[in-house]
């Protein structure tokens, strides 16, 4: 058996980026004369995230649950692997990345575009990228991120996505699927499966701020006998009995005016109880635990930071992770035999930092065994 060591840098995998423009055209968006939908891509003055999307995030524990997924998703690096038969196993062998892996859209940090493609999944059930350039060996060289909000797809109407569309219509253009990557996700968008849950949790909200808004008195004077006093001498007396609370001093009243206090408590002003059942139902339908979204949760409690970590990871951002790396390693996007994965494990031990987006050259030494 003989062992020697290769050296493989960037450069070997990730030939030079190459524009996919039309012959004739401005736009290095467009690489075909019928993708009139790609004219759109990057006037960024009309793009939305759509109303259902930003209704739904008003509800804070449905924010407060998107925004701690999206930070662990933008904030794990991608890295590229293939694996290798090494006598008694598959073995997993890390590869320089090929250059997009660094620098997805060469104007935005990867923090930014793969927490907004979580974003789409997690509320719409798939997300886009369009590719705007390729390498000389035809795989894809950099990407741009396209709102899911603003995707038709003529041969599915979902909710539920089946496959890949072969009909997408951006911006009233179609688009050569060729040109697009689509993220399906396993979970269902939630702006389509709980639409009534989301629409009492907005609904409750209002009530909140209606009552937040409202002025109800402390108390009550009422006449109980005598001559019955004007409307001005009950005013004056009102008056006169907050002026003597406010400064603490005696408030007096004869025997035919009593004094009661309102019975409305702040918990039933603001509806706590309720709101905390909705806070919970919210947590179920964002898949995440609800003590992550700061809901109390009885006698349930973790021991350590590592655990929260690994609860958020394992129930609610795992799947959405699996699907971005599953999709990106598809043959057409990375060569055949190699794929790329999230490096979980700097987030889940904490050693992590939000994004690396250096564009640095990579040198990977890889030991392989040949047969004697």
């Amino acid at each position: 058996m003989g062992i020697f060591n290769r050296t493989v840098n960037k450069a070997a995998i990730s030939p030079q980026p190459t524009k996919a423009a039309a012959a004739g055209s401005t736009s290095y968006y467009t690489n075909s004369v019928n993708n009139g939908g790609a004219q759109m891509i990057g006037q960024y003055y009309s793009y939305i995230e759509g109303p259902a999307r930003n209704r739904a995030m008003s509800v804070p524990t449905i924010s407060r649950a998107r925004d701690l997924m999206a930070s662990v998703i933008g904030c794990m690096n991608l890295k590229m692997y293939t694996e290798m038969w090494n006598g008694e196993e598959m073995e997993k062998m890390p590869l320089a990345p090929r250059t997009w892996l660094r620098r997805i859209d060469p104007t935005l940090p990867n923090n930014f575009i793969l927490s907004w493609t979580f974003d789409d999944l997690f509320f719409f059930g798939r997300a886009f990228w369009y590719i705007t350039s390729r390498t000389a060996d035809g795989y894809p060289a950099s990407f741009t991120r396209l709102p899911a909000a603003m995707i038709q797809t003529l041969d599915q109407s979902g909710p539920v996505w089946f496959a890949p569309s072969k009909q997408i219509i951006f911006q009233g253009g179609e688009l050569d699927p060729k040109d697009v990557v689509q993220f399906l996700s396993p979970i269902q968008g939630i702006i389509y499966m709980s639409e009534q849950s989301v629409a009492t949790a907005l609904k409750l909200e209002a009530a909140r701020y209606r009552n937040s808004s409202s002025a109800i008195p402390a108390g009550i004077l009422r006449q109980t006998g005598g001559e019955p006093l004007s409307a001005q001498e009950l005013a004056d007396l009102a008056a006169a009995f907050n002026a003597a609370r406010e400064t603490n001093q005696t408030a007096a009243l004869n025997e035919y005016v009593s004094y009661t206090e309102t019975q409305t408590s702040p918990d039933k002003m603001l509806l706590i109880d309720s709101a905390e059942f909705q806070a919970m139902e919210m947590a179920r339908l964002c898949n995440i635990p609800p003590y992550l979204a700061g809901i109390s949760v009885g006698s349930y409690s973790y021991q350590s930071s590592a655990e929260s970590r690994m609860d958020l990871w394992t129930f609610g951002v795992r799947a959405y992770a699996d699907c971005i790396a599953g999709t990106l390693s598809q043959n057409s996007i990375l060569p055949n035999g190699t794929y790329v994965e999230f490096d979980v494990e700097q987030y889940l031990t904490g050693e992590y930092s939000m994004g690396d987006d250096r564009d640095t050259q990579t040198e990977i030494t890889e030991r392989v065994e040949l047969p004697s």
